[in-house]
């Protein structure tokens, strides 16, 4: 049977309103159309007891938090904005090894939140868990931060009760929630962006200075890129460094990769075929652009045995 958004939207708000009661509930977004179909979803539901949390983690694109604000404020819905940029930057310090990144990321991100319940007086804490977040991470081949309770750990342990209203659903059918929910094309099509944010996009250490070199270089490839084929399109910063010349000197530099891919379910996916005039165009941006960069490649590896993003 194929599948309907406008019952699945039906179902799922009669559900959390039997399920919350009268009780207050956070909602955790970002600007990806997980979090932000969810939040939609919540609102719907739940109104004036809904409390809409974006945590500002010093990890996100280029203007994400006004973008995602701007959004909110259309559905007349007040986003709380949390600066937490230090502590995730602090739980990350020194950590080069891609697992323990991820789930030092999702430490801070949980203990993060269980002091936001506490702040606001909730009860619930729903966020936008969807199906492949939940196989990846149960499968051993990454784990995802919001992911919990279907790995034995009890959310209990941060004092929370968690809701994931989309976890049976995978991104083609968030999509379509999102589209019924009044998102604009502009969320539902945009490109998946993991919890984690660009922190996934840097192997090696994540400190400020080498976020912002791959924020720059994921703003340019936002401007260049916008198939609709391309499910994912990321660029990645690698921990190594390579011989180059800037300004007629040897130096070491950086090297980033760039990687877009097709997929219909992110369970596997292929490279797309960017013509050459474009990368091209690509390449002379972020040598351009982004400090210290002295290579720009292209991956053409499918999923398996590559994941999409890189750590």
């Amino acid at each position: 049977m194929a599948f309907g958004p406008i019952k699945f939207v039906n179902d799922k708000t009669n559900e959390l309103k039997k399920k919350v009661g009268d009780e207050k509930v956070i909602v955790a977004t970002s600007g990806g159309v997980d979090s932000m179909a969810c939040a939609i979803l919540a609102h719907k539901a739940i109104r004036e007891n809904l409390i809409v949390l974006y945590l500002d983690n010093g990890l996100m694109r280029e203007g994400e938090s006004e973008e995602v604000n701007g959004y909110f404020t259309k559905f007349g819905i007040e986003m709380q904005t949390w600066d937490v940029k230090e502590r995730f930057f602090e739980a990350l310090k020194g950590k080069t090894d891609p697992e323990e990144k991820r789930i030092s990321f999702r430490d801070v991100f949980y203990r993060t939140l269980r002091q936001a319940i506490k702040s606001y007086s909730a009860h619930y804490l729903i966020q936008g868990t969807i199906a492949t977040d939940i196989v990846e991470t149960q499968k051993g081949i990454k784990t995802q931060h919001n992911v919990l309770s279907q790995i034995g750990i009890n959310p209990a342990n941060y004092g929370l009760k968690i809701l994931e209203p989309l976890k049976e659903l995978y991104k083609p059918q968030v999509k379509l929630v999102a589209k019924h929910l009044g998102l604009p094309m502009k969320v539902y099509e945009r490109k998946p962006f993991p919890g984690p944010a660009l922190a996934t996009r840097i192997i090696g250490e994540v400190v400020p200075e080498r976020v912002e070199k791959i924020r720059i270089a994921t703003k340019i490839l936002d401007d260049t890129i916008r198939e609709r084929k391309a499910f994912q399109v990321l660029a990645v910063l690698f921990s190594d460094r390579a011989t180059g010349m800037i300004d007629g000197k040897r130096v070491y530099g950086d090297v980033i990769a760039i990687r877009a891919v097709e997929s219909k379910d992110a369970i596997t996916a292929k490279p797309c075929r960017i013509s050459w005039t474009r990368l091209e165009k690509i390449r002379d941006r972020i040598l351009a652009e982004v400090p210290g960069v002295v290579k720009v490649l292209y991956d053409i590896t499918p999923k398996p045995p590559s994941t999409i993003e890189y750590i």
